[in-house]
Order: C-alpha cells, then sequence, then structure tokens
C-alpha cells in the first residue's frame, strides 16, 4: 500500500495554483497534478456546498484511488483542494472507490467503497460511513457492508444515499454472477444496520456488464429518475457511441413492490468525454456534477504527458419536462461574465468572431430556410465542427480536424424545426455544449497544439436570422 502524506500533497497543489500552462481550464475543477475522475460525496451544509472526487496523487493512472475534498458557496469560489480520504487499511488498500455525501448532525458525512485484493488478485468490496473532520480529511467509520451479497461478483460499488417516505436507503450498482448489471437497494433498519431489499427492477434486464455510479433522484409531482453508467452497451447510429454511457431511466418508484415504470433509457451527455455524474445531496434543486474523462481512452488525453489528467464539468440544474431530463448551466456561473458582445445578423450565411480564451456563445437562430449549420471552432490551422442537418434533424460533432488528443466523430438527433438554439461554453480545453435550451449536452476535450485563441465561424446554406451575445469569461478563484 503506497503512502499518503497529507501535508506534503496538499502543499503541492497550493503551489500548483493558479495554473500555468495554457491546455489548463478556467472554469473547470481540475488538479495540478494527478488523475481526477469521478465525482463524489456532493452535498451541502447550510451554505457551503463540498464537493469530493476521486483522485489519484501519485500518478495519471488508475490507481491509488483518494478522494480529493474542495467547497464553495457559489461555483466561482472554492477553498484550496486537499487530499480527504486515501487508503489506510486492509478494507480500502486498493482504492477508497466511488461514494456519496449526505449530512448528519450538522456534520459532513460520506459512504464510500473499500476496495481490496488478495495475493491472488481476488477482489472483496466493502461499504463504509466516514465523517469530514476539521483537518479536512474523512474519519472513517466501521464497515455497514462487509461484502457482496451472494449471486453477484465483487463488482459491487458507488452506492448513493436517498431518503424514502421518510427512511433513509441506499441504491449500488452491482454485477450479477451471468456478468449483467442491475441495481440493489439498502435500507437502514437502525443505526448502522442496513437490510439488502434485493434488486430495483426496471424493463433493462440484460442492459450491460456492469452498472456503475448509480443515484436515485426526485423531482415535482413524485417522479424519479434512476440515474446510473452501464458498461458494455452497443454503439448505435445515434446513441451509446461511448466506449461506456451515462445516463437515466425516469418515472414512478416503488419501494414495496421494488420496481420503477419508467421511460427508456437515455444518455445525460452525447459528447466524447462525460462519465459518472452525481447530483448533490441536500439541496433543493437537483445540481449535476460529471467527469469529464472516459475510461480505457488514456492515450486520448495528453495532458497525461505533462503530469495530471481530466477535470470535472460545470454544475448543472436538472428538470424534468414530459419523462426527460433538461440539463442547464447552473445560473452561478454568470458571475464569471466580464465583457460582451452582441450578435444581430437578419439574413446571415457567414459569421466570424474572435473569441477570448474562455467564453460563453449564447445563439438563438431562426433557420428560414436553411438546411444546415455549422458552428467551427477554429485554432489556427485546426478546427472543431458541429454541424446541425434539419432533414436528419441531427447534430454532428467533429474533431477530425484536431492534431493532438481524440479525435473522431459524435452523432446525435436535436429536434429544431423552426430555430436553432445553442449555449457554448469553450474553456481552454473543456468544450460543452448545450442545445434547445438544455434538450440535449455534449461535452468534449480538444488541445489545441498552439497556444491560441480559437475563431468562432458560423456558416449556413441559407440566410438565418442570428441573434445572441458572446461573454468572456473569467476564471475560478482558489482560496
Amino acid at each position: 500500500m503506497e503512502h499518503f502524506d497529507k501535508k506534503s500533497i496538499d502543499l503541492r497543489v497550493k503551489e500548483g495554483l493558479p495554473f500555468k500552462h495554457h491546455w489548463h481550464n478556467q472554469f473547470h475543477l481540475e488538479m495540478p497534478f494527478g488523475l481526477i475522475n469521478d465525482p463524489n460525496g456532493l452535498t451541502k451544509l447550510n451554505d457551503t456546498y463540498h464537493i469530493f472526487y476521486q483522485w489519484n496523487p501519485l500518478g495519471v493512472v488508475h490507481k491509488n484511488k483518494c478522494w480529493a475534498h474542495t467547497t464553495t458557496k457559489d461555483f466561482i469560489n472554492y477553498t484550496m483542494p486537499e487530499l480527504s480520504l486515501w487508503p489506510t487499511d486492509v478494507h480500502d488498500k486498493d482504492g477508497c472507490y466511488s461514494g456519496c455525501g449526505l449530512v448528519e448532525n450538522d456534520t459532513v458525512r460520506v459512504l464510500y467503497t473499500c476496495n481490496s485484493k488478495d495475493e491472488n488478485n481476488i477482489r472483496t468490496s466493502a461499504q463504509r460511513f466516514g465523517s469530514l473532520v476539521n483537518d479536512g480529511h474523512v474519519e472513517k467509520d466501521e464497515i455497514i457492508v462487509p461484502d457482496n451479497p451472494e449471486g453477484y461478483t465483487a463488482h459491487f460499488r458507488d452506492p448513493n444515499v436517498f431518503t424514502y417516505r421518510g427512511k433513509r436507503h441506499f441504491v449500488i450498482g452491482v454485477q450479477r454472477k451471468n456478468e449483467t448489471g442491475t441495481a440493489l437497494i439498502y435500507r437502514e433498519e437502525f443505526e448502522n444496520n442496513w437490510k439488502n431489499l434485493g434488486e430495483l427492477k426496471t424493463d433493462y434486464k440484460n442492459f450491460g456488464y456492469m452498472w456503475e455510479c448509480p443515484g436515485i433522484v426526485k423531482f415535482d409531482d413524485d417522479y424519479y429518475a434512476l440515474i446510473f453508467s452501464p458498461q458494455g452497451l452497443e454503439e448505435e447510429e445515434f446513441q451509446y457511441q461511448n466506449i461506456f454511457q451515462a445516463g437515466y431511466i425516469a418515472g414512478r418508484l416503488s419501494l414495496d413492490s421494488m420496481e420503477m415504470i419508467h421511460g427508456k433509457f437515455e444518455e445525460l451527455d452525447k459528447g466524447f468525454d462525460f462519465y459518472a455524474p452525481q447530483v448533490f445531496s441536500n439541496v433543493d434543486k437537483n445540481i449535476l456534477l460529471g467527469w469529464m474523462g472516459m475510461p480505457d481512452k488514456d492515450d486520448e488525453y495528453p495532458t497525461g504527458d505533462l503530469g495530471w489528467k481530466f477535470s470535472l464539468t460545470m454544475p448543472r440544474v436538472l428538470t424534468l419536462k414530459q419523462g426527460k431530463i433538461i440539463s442547464q448551466p447552473a445560473e452561478e456561473i454568470q458571475a464569471l461574465r466580464k465583457s460582451s458582445i452582441d450578435i444581430s445578423e437578419s439574413n446571415a450565411t457567414a459569421i466570424r468572431k474572435n473569441l477570448s480564451a474562455a467564453s460563453e456563445i449564447d445563439l438563438k437562430m431562426k433557420l428560414n430556410k436553411a438546411k444546415q449549420i455549422s458552428l467551427t471552432l477554429k485554432y489556427n490551422d485546426e478546427q472543431t465542427d458541429i454541424t446541425f442537418n434539419k432533414d436528419s434533424q441531427a447534430v454532428t460533432i467533429d474533431r477530425t480536424g484536431m492534431k493532438l488528443g481524440g479525435r473522431g466523430k459524435r452523432r446525435f438527433k436535436v429536434y429544431a424545426d423552426d430555430q436553432f438554439n445553442v449555449q457554448l461554453f469553450v474553456d481552454r480545453t473543456a468544450i460543452e455544449i448545450f442545445f434547445q435550451n438544455g434538450e440535449q449536452v455534449a461535452s468534449f476535450f480538444v488541445f489545441p497544439k498552439e497556444d491560441v485563441k480559437p475563431e468562432l465561424i458560423i456558416s449556413t446554406d441559407s440566410g438565418v436570422e442570428v441573434s445572441g451575445k458572446i461573454f468572456e469569461l473569467g476564471s475560478f478563484n482558489f482560496k
């Protein structure tokens, strides 16, 4: 088991901020060194949001899983990130895996998966509570679930606590012995005693080989969503195009019958780089953070050669409309806006605008007779294209014009008959795009070879009516 020195690691983080390299992002949470992935432990105590996330402070590979921790009151100003949870004993010696956050007696608590392997590389997964203490580390409690139940493999992880009819439960991702994924529900019987209620029955009996990072999220009118990340889905023309997916089913939940009556599985994000999302607990609206990255694609992220990898997404507010989740950037992000320019064209076929290193572009385009609209982010002789085709009602994101990092294309449906709305957030390398007021979202990285500010090129096959703004955005602050 590796040695983790919180004091020296925290000092290195402090010395690495503010970021200096032009590939480091301005308004996406990331670290000056090491590899980060799943957001964990998301909760709010009083007026403070607590954000934990998986972190390997010792390298840029998926090993030595720890949790980092930071707080914010406004999603703009953050406390200095710190090492908060790390392997210490036989239970979690091979990693502190994902889990959730909650508040008890004015204390931030976490529930996480301990990962341990024996000399034959046989895994044991256990679930454990812990409490955030004053010096920023998580003080660990006793194990509440010591191993995986009968009928399931040791791929048994990522517990997420929720309340149903006044009782605490947690949902956890599992793999059956036949190597298909599902979710189990546990109910708290009394303090530190949790009963396995069995599988949550859904229409998806054979849907990938593992369900990671599940969460039960409640919306208005007693509707619920099960958010989870299934692994092993086959790619289709307009969906499931990543190696692993992240999405939800939404509908009615009954823990009396242990089932959901729900609609089809929908992806939360259609971009190249989105996985393992989690929603804050103890908040009066559903705020989501996701991991901007993708497992088993390490060669697509050239920052690894510089000592760090990956980011978290911006905070997104989720609402449910006609059984479908709508994702929109949290209003607090607007505080990053500095200067702005207006865009107003009544019969445009070509518009070019220079962007800042960090920009927000909010566009409404009345299509008129146009059949195709292209938005190009041009970095000197490199470019990424976002194209909407009205006949196919599909968007294509094309990174083949970039020289470094992941490339390829993503194609997905976006319905727009009269007006095409796009909100782009362009950071140094992280890009998030909200289509049709959040009906679809796409997150992905680009790694321009040169340190240049991008140019936005809007082109159409017929005149469109364009209105909107381009904002220069500032940076997150760490104190």
